[in-house]
């Protein structure tokens, strides 16, 4: 775990005057142990991560246990549950696994109760991250654990993933370029004819090439880009369409997001004027970002820019959000937002304009 992490999960146990906090989403257990699961992801399996001062813990169905001890994930203790089943091998790593996999508790209730006396916060307050539980588990662990000890704390946890850490930044940077050097690929090859299909495919694979992950990404062609969040078709471009990226990638757990607009060919007039009104849209976002500045003076400044800059009718409910361990997070640059931005918060400023027919 990275100072930076401990530091900040620190200061909220002493603010909010807690033994410990346990983690439920996937977003928050990457952020209190580096364990990014893959049969979670594929799943919506059930996993913990136990934090306190005397150490941390993970909670995780058996299954996940091989990949814990593979990737060296360097937790103080993993209790893992559940009924999955592997021959044992020989070698260290084998024996590891076999170790941690004998010892495995009969419910993820009974194995939280464990993860917490192994960090020394069998009593006393416990800030349960409620985001990912359903009403029924957040019901059987405060039975389990007993009343009065358990408070939400997926709030909390949105608090202290705000401000970035050196090396998270530079996961989110190369994240960064993982994607737009597979977007500049592809849009070497569009040419009438090319699919959103095909065009999907190449920059997934080049994104692949890169160590990075996909995750559903859209190129969206001709009268298919005024939609926002469309599936790739069979959709050819045509000489004249508009070609829209709203694309990204994940490189070890955190997100990148990047937009793009093109023409196959010269703009029109019109397509020229509002991609000339967005872009003082976004300008006008990017120079109003400082330290200390309200979340909402960055969204009036994009929407005045905007409307000045040729589109009076323009519109927005937001104009970027925070990025990081999740595609969304806070802050929201939106109307409204007083929360003063924070030096090493991460965001994503987007001015989009969509019209249908």
């Amino acid at each position: 775990m990275y100072p930076h992490q401990i530091e900040r999960l620190t200061e909220v146990l002493e603010r909010e005057g807690l033994q410990a906090l346990v983690a439920t989403s996937a977003a928050n257990v990457r952020y209190v142990t580096g364990f990014g699961s893959m049969v979670h992801a594929l799943f919506q399996t059930t996993q913990l991560a136990v934090w306190s001062r005397r150490g941390t813990a993970l909670v995780v169905p058996s299954i996940d246990v091989p990949a814990i001890v593979s990737e060296g994930i360097g937790v103080d203790h993993v209790v893992p549950f559940g009924d999955f089943v592997a021959a044992r091998g020989k070698g260290a790593e084998a024996d590891r696994i076999g170790a941690l996999s004998e010892r495995r508790a009969a419910s993820p209730t009974e194995a939280l109760a464990t993860a917490l006396d192994a960090v020394g916060a069998g009593t006393g307050r416990i800030g349960l991250d409620e985001g990912s539980l359903t009403a029924q588990a957040w019901e059987l662990v405060v039975a389990k654990l007993g009343p009065g000890r358990v408070v939400p704390a997926a709030a909390l946890f949105r608090v202290a993933r705000r401000v970035k850490s050196p090396y998270e930044i530079e996961c989110l940077e190369r994240a960064l370029h993982i994607a737009e050097e597979a977007l500049n690929a592809v849009i070497q090859m569009l040419k009438p004819g090319v699919t959103e299909r095909e065009a999907a495919a190449v920059f997934e694979s080049e994104v692949l090439k890169r160590d990075g992950a996909t995750y559903p990404s859209t190129i969206a062609m001709g009268e298919h880009a005024a939609i926002p969040a469309p599936w790739p078709s069979d959709r050819a471009l045509r000489p004249g369409d508009l070609v829209r990226f709203d694309v990204g990638c994940v490189y070890k757990g955190f997100c990148s997001n990047v937009g793009r607009t093109g023409v196959m060919g010269e703009p029109d007039h019109r397509q020229q004027a509002v991609f000339d009104a967005v872009q003082a849209g976004l300008e006008a976002a990017l120079g109003a970002i400082a330290p200390g500045v309200p979340a909402a003076r960055v969204f009036d400044a994009a929407i005045a820019a905007t409307r000045a800059g040729g589109l009076p009718e323009f519109q927005r409910h937001h104009v970027g959000h925070g990025i990081g361990l999740e595609h969304e997070e806070p802050p929201r640059l939106a109307s409204g937002v007083t929360t003063p931005l924070e030096m090493g918060e991460v965001v994503r400023v987007e001015v989009p304009y969509y019209q249908h027919g």
